[in-house]
């Protein structure tokens, strides 16, 4: 408990250590007979806390997945088309490389993508189904 740590796209434990933080400093303060600025700093926490609560459950959070999709060589949709594909369907992509596989038979972009919708992905999961010309993908949510 308490600590900091990078997962993912996401930066978590960040409320829990200030929360830890702040109830040492305030059990201090207690500890020391200093009573109003305890009960102030505690009436303040909760405040602050319940109002960031509220808040962060109004703002938009960006999904991240992790997407990868094959074509026949001589079938492969061009880069421009399956980036306004994504567009389309509320993506924006963070990161692309492309693959060839050993071979030779199948090239496949491999991309980091994001959006606001938590929808999305199942909107867009069944366009690609209904493509002919895509012969394998996969959408993987990175961290929750």
């Amino acid at each position: 408990a308490g600590v900091i740590y990078k997962e993912g796209f996401s930066v978590r434990g960040l409320t829990t250590a200030g929360s830890i933080w702040i109830t040492a400093a305030i059990g201090i303060l207690f500890g020391i007979g200093f009573y109003f600025p305890a009960i102030l700093t505690t009436f303040l926490t909760l405040g602050i806390l319940s109002i960031f609560r509220r808040v962060e459950a109004k703002m938009p959070t960006q999904l991240y997945a992790h997407h990868h999709i094959s074509f026949e060589r001589n079938h492969v949709m061009p880069e421009d088309e399956l980036v306004t594909m994504l567009d389309r369907f509320g993506f924006t992509v963070a990161h692309m490389s492309y693959r060839l596989n050993d071979s030779g038979i199948y090239f496949e972009y491999r991309m980091v993508i994001r959006t606001t919708d938590p929808n999305a992905a199942g909107m867009y999961a069944d366009a690609l189904r209904a493509m002919e010309q895509v012969r394998e993908f996969r959408i993987s949510p990175t961290g929750d």
